[in-house]
């Protein structure tokens, strides 16, 4: 585990957005993205009776549809050990296979650091 204080301080803005975003709609996760021009985009899980998505591919979803071009980082706070693969192959579709993926526990600890490649 990593000591989420010792992030640099984009990386636990977005861990700490996705947080909250988790906490406040009472999803199983958040997720929260940063572009190439430090925008951040923010969603939880998406479980409608036709359209399921993760809180990850949300985020990215939204990033597309903002005009971002690429990814700089991406968090998710989960209670599971790691990330999907459908969830990386989205962060990889938008910001490359070295885009690093911050997998955080819902109380904001950060378990792990993984590229999307």
């Amino acid at each position: 585990m990593t000591d989420s204080n010792a992030l640099d301080p984009e990386d636990r803005k977005i861990v700490t957005l996705a947080r909250s975003a988790r906490a406040r709609n009472g999803v199983p996760e958040g997720a929260a993205v940063r572009d190439e021009t430090g925008r951040t985009y923010v969603a939880g899980t998406v479980e409608l009776p036709s359209l399921r998505l993760s809180a990850l591919r949300t985020a990215v979803a939204m990033a597309v549809a903002s005009g971002a071009e690429s990814l700089e980082a991406a968090a998710v706070v989960t209670a599971s050990e790691t990330v999907a693969e459908d969830d990386l192959a989205a962060v990889r579709d938008l910001g490359g296979a070295g885009t690093p993926v911050l997998v955080a526990a819902p109380d904001g600890t950060v378990r792990s650091t993984v590229s999307a490649g």
